[in-house]
């Protein structure tokens, strides 16, 4: 169905007259009456002052003052209208929101989305990135990446990236401080933490090192880093400030290019990881960026 195009007033009708050379043609152009155009045309040329068209026995002509005018105004209308095109474009694009954490859109997803934009460069996505995702917010997307256990998020949920951990540094930082062939050398080394307020739902430093059946000295001295967001981690351990925990699948690409290396025993908790839950709102788009990520995790 056309989209019936924004009233310009008497611009929009002198420039179809004067395109038309009718005033009937115009009037049936613009979905108005033959009388009604013909006193709009009256109305200008009164405000105006000039003669815009010539009557002839079949139509009107432009006279030179109308010439004139419609060069100017026939820009205008098409320039308004080009514009308006855009607007409706732009609102009418297939879009789809994704909802997940800082640290997943961060360092997995966008590495990758170039990917995504060349299959379908006509969706528009969003990325909701949180600090982490809690129970109400989960949904809140069309499509969400969440961090936890399967018992957190439920059957319908798809496991994108088990949860894999092993301490991360530099080679410089192995070299100077290193070696750490034993899990009870990484206990003596300035550690990175990620603070949470909660208790933490994965791998943490005191966790890690329990796992090994290695005690930490609260005492030792070492001065240890936190930061609240898993980026500032990552960016302080290739700072080589510290040995942090690396999860496989967001230092991967850190990894392969030897800007990390891994300084330690890999855990993994293979029911936790980051879950790829359901759209509440099933569209086309959505299922689309989800069949992507599942291909994509797949293809680590």
């Amino acid at each position: 169905m056309a989209q019936r195009p924004v009233d310009l007033g008497w611009l929009r009708i002198f420039v179809e007259v004067g395109r038309s050379g009718s005033l009937s043609a115009a009037a049936t152009s613009l979905g108005l009456t033959q009388p009604a155009v013909s006193y709009q045309i009256r109305r200008i040329e009164e405000q105006m002052g000039v003669a815009l068209f010539r009557r002839q026995h079949r139509g009107v002509e432009l006279s030179p003052e109308g010439r004139r005018l419609f060069e100017i105004a026939e820009k205008a209308v098409g320039g308004v209208d080009s514009l308006v095109r855009s607007f409706r474009a732009e609102s009418e694009r297939p879009a789809v929101r994704l909802r997940t954490d800082y640290a997943f859109s961060a360092l997995w997803l966008m590495p990758r989305m170039h990917r995504f934009r060349q299959l379908y460069p006509e969706v528009d996505i969003q990325i909701v990135a949180t600090q982490r995702q809690e129970g109400g917010h989960m949904h809140s997307g069309d499509v969400t990446v969440a961090f936890g256990a399967r018992q957190v998020f439920g059957s319908d949920a798809s496991l994108l990236l088990p949860e894999q951990v092993a301490p991360i540094c530099t080679q410089g930082f192995v070299d100077r401080y290193g070696p750490f062939d034993d899990p009870s050398q990484l206990a003596r080394a300035t550690l990175v933490h990620l603070d949470t307020e909660t208790p933490s739902p994965w791998f943490d430093w005191r966790s890690y090192l329990a796992e090994l059946g290695v005690r930490r000295d609260s005492h030792i001295g070492h001065g240890d880093l936190r930061f609240n967001t898993y980026s500032l981690v990552v960016q302080a351990a290739i700072g080589e400030q510290g040995l942090a925990l690396g999860w496989m699948g967001l230092v991967d690409t850190l990894l392969a290019g030897r800007m990390l290396v891994t300084a330690g025993p890999m855990l993994e908790a293979p029911n936790r990881g980051y879950w790829l839950l359901p759209p509440m709102s099933p569209s086309i788009h959505a299922e689309r960026l989800t069949a992507w990520l599942i291909e994509e995790a797949a293809a680590m």
